[in-house]
């Protein structure tokens, strides 16, 4: 197998998209911050300590998703035609689904992925001093279109396997901090 990424001798490398051709191309990815119930409730009515999370997160995925190739050592800097980054709650958590496009020699996953990421470790950072058992779980690209691949979905069963599957927590009463 030919490693795309490393040249004769081993060496990392960025891959030459020169000669490809430009297309439009769009990668949804998705996640979830799990979270307790009264987290939740407070995320709702806008009750949380820092703010609001959703919108704090929904500007810091945005921003995430434009500085990829600064995170990913060997990422293509794309000029991203668009970002948008939706949340649903849930009665244990947020659902995270962002979306990201181009007109580009290479694909918007990893920028998808990226916001993502960064928009639930925001909602994260907003939410943990209520609540220091959140998890983030099950980040993953939902689709993409475009280029030499051409489409990808994720097929239903594996997304719903992965969503939303309560996680048993012991309670932490008998700690000490």
């Amino acid at each position: 197998m030919q490693m795309t990424h490393l040249d004769e001798e081993g060496r990392m490398r960025m891959v030459d998209v020169g000669d490809k051709p430009s297309s439009r191309r769009t990668a949804v990815a998705s996640g979830f911050v799990r979270m307790a119930r009264a987290t939740v409730n407070a995320v709702k009515a806008h009750q949380t300590p820092k703010g609001d999370p959703l919108e704090a997160a929904r500007l810091a995925g945005i921003l995430a998703a434009k500085k990829t190739a600064e995170l990913i050592p060997l990422c293509h800097s794309l000029p991203l035609d668009h970002v948008e980054i939706q949340f649903v709650m849930r009665a244990n958590g947020v659902e995270i689904h962002s979306t990201a496009s181009t007109d580009s020699k290479t694909g918007v996953e990893m920028e998808a992925l990226v916001a993502t990421s960064v928009a639930a470790l925001t909602i994260y950072d907003m939410c943990k001093a209520i609540d220091r058992e959140m998890v983030i779980e099950g980040i993953a690209l939902e689709s993409k279109t475009g280029g030499r691949s051409g489409e990808y979905i994720r097929p239903k069963a594996k997304a719903a396997s992965i969503q939303r599957k309560p996680v048993s927590r012991k309670r932490r009463s008998d700690r000490s901090d």
